[in-house]
């Protein structure tokens, strides 16, 4: 079973393994200049935002997220916690604050990709770099519960 709540100062150093470790995991698209560049970005970011925690019994983090204004922004669950119900746990909740939820995810990332779609998420778009600029295309996905009309990746047609 797994708890929910917000990340502490002490939870940083557990954070940032567990980026790491999802990472190298599922982004084996990124060369290892541009990994070691995000892992600065990150690290600095999750210490100056509220994030919010999925914790065992021990409360050890086995996953987080990042939302921002009704966006997720980052979503990490330990690898060796994948299909334990940690993301979706994290998703419904930031859903039950925000039916309109919407995120990124990169393309080439088929794990995350896939997830999202059995959560609900529909594409709305796609940008051929990430928000750095970085040749990493990103698909702009929002959750169906909006009554938005969504745009199916790459053909501009309505679903």
């Amino acid at each position: 079973m797994y708890q929910l709540r917000p990340s502490t100062e002490r939870d940083q150093a557990h954070i940032l393994e567990i980026w790491r470790e999802a990472v190298d995991a599922t982004h084996d698209f990124l060369t290892d200049v541009d990994r070691a560049a995000i892992e600065c970005e990150v690290s600095t970011l999750f210490a100056q935002v509220n994030l919010l925690l999925a914790v065992d019994n021990s409360d050890t983090p086995q996953g987080f997220m990042f939302l921002h204004e009704g966006h997720l922004e980052a979503l990490f669950v330990d690898p060796t916690r994948h299909g334990q119900g940690i993301g979706k746990a994290l998703v419904q909740r930031a859903l039950a604050d925000h039916p309109q939820l919407t995120t990124d995810v990169n393309e080439q990332n088929i794990q995350a990709l896939a997830f999202y779609k059995r959560m609900g998420f529909e594409c709305t778009g796609r940008s051929p770099c990430d928000g750095q600029g970085r040749p990493y295309p990103l698909l702009h996905l929002q959750h169906r519960s909006s009554g938005e009309p969504v745009l199916a990746a790459g053909n501009g047609t309505t679903n």
